[in-house]
């Protein structure tokens, strides 16, 4: 029996390769899913997480997460292919773009982090003096 967050990611996963959601699109705000799913946070975290990790989606901090140009191929199955060849190369290169937004985000928040303790440190600097 599956964990509550496989089924969130095979359901968006589901609704992804119908067409429900296209590349580029919002996938559901956290709360909605812990509405439409009966599950917490972490659970809808959890599946959001999966579904990054396997290059479904990228987040965009402050704006979501987002639908990447999934390339089934992932699935065994090319896109608009009828007789199912895989594209193996599409697949790679939609994982490599969703891992390199993933540290193009890691990086900003790295860098906020930084300016973040840079500005504590001077402050207690003003104050010790």
């Amino acid at each position: 029996m599956p964990l509550t967050f496989e089924v969130i990611a095979e359901t968006l996963r589901d609704q992804i390769r119908c067409g429900g959601f296209k590349p580029g699109e919002a996938l559901p705000a956290q709360a909605v899913q812990m509405r439409e799913f009966a599950a917490s946070s972490l659970t809808v975290q959890k599946a959001m997480a999966l579904l990054k990790q396997e290059g479904w989606a990228v987040s965009r901090p402050g704006k979501g997460v987002f639908v990447t140009h999934h390339d089934a191929a992932a699935d065994g199955e090319a896109p608009g292919s009828p007789d199912g060849e895989s594209t193996p190369v599409g697949a790679t290169a939609a994982r490599v773009e969703a891992l390199e937004r993933a540290l193009a985000d890691a990086i900003e928040q790295l860098a906020d982090l930084r300016a973040r303790v840079a500005a504590l440190e001077s402050g207690g600097d003003k104050q010790s003096r």
